[in-house]
């Protein structure tokens, strides 16, 4: 693939995204909903435009390695995008994606010549991704569950696949490399998954997505300003 279909690829799905963006900000003010699931996606979403995400962690230590040697996958149809991170699938569990914290500051910034915030690109960036992910799966695709919180809804910690241009991808690492959302860390600080704390670096290079903003708050709690004394 040469640079020039890999910027004309990028465009596009800055444009997608920024359609996507434009609907949900004037989607989410909305007070009326059509129905209980409307009212449940729009509850979570409202509240992670603020700047709070309302999916709980995982209650026990999560097991990644039984990625690599107890691989069990789940097929999973997603509904709606809940937070930059998690989504609500057709059976009405919450599907929190293990290896990707999505951003979560509602300072004002400027993406593809739009006022928004970091919060607003990671969620649109959610929804955007999985209708790419959904459309070359037949509206599914598999993950692979780590764990499961109890009580309604139930919260699975999943890692998440699908293919694109006959490639397995993995939905974390998409969003990730997409300057969507950023490489999960642990309480050490260390990443969940090496591989993708390079995907955030070579977006950060790259100034993809969010890391085109001049300055924000990364989840790691540092201000984050993106130039060359930074890299």
């Amino acid at each position: 693939m040469t640079d020039a279909s890999m910027n004309n690829g990028a465009r596009r799905f800055d444009r997608l995204l920024f359609c996507t963006l434009l609907n949900a900000l004037i989607a989410l003010p909305s007070a009326a909903r059509a129905d209980t699931v409307s009212d449940f996606v729009g509850y979570y979403q409202n509240a992670y435009a603020e700047g709070r995400d309302l999916i709980p962690g995982p209650q026990i230590p999560l097991d990644i390695s039984s990625i690599a040697s107890r691989l069990d996958l789940q097929t999973v149809s997603p509904k709606a995008a809940l937070s930059g991170s998690a989504f609500l699938g057709a059976d009405g569990d919450v599907i929190k994606l293990a290896g990707v914290q999505g951003c979560l500051s509602a300072e004002p910034l400027e993406f593809a010549g739009m006022p928004t915030t970091c919060a607003m690109i990671s969620l649109a960036g959610m929804t955007a991704t999985l209708d790419e992910a959904k459309a070359g799966a037949g509206d599914a695709f598999p993950c692979h569950v780590f764990a499961q919180n109890p009580g309604r809804p139930a919260v699975r910690f999943a890692e998440c696949f699908f293919v694109e241009n006959g490639a397995v991808r993995s939905l974390s690492e998409a969003l990730i490399r997409k300057g969507l959302a950023f490489a999960a860390r642990d309480r050490t600080g260390r990443p969940v998954f090496p591989e993708y704390l390079q995907a955030e670096e070579a977006a950060r290079s790259e100034r993809a997505g969010i890391w085109a903003s001049d300055q924000f708050a990364h989840p790691n709690g540092e201000r984050t300003p993106v130039n060359s004394s930074t890299n």
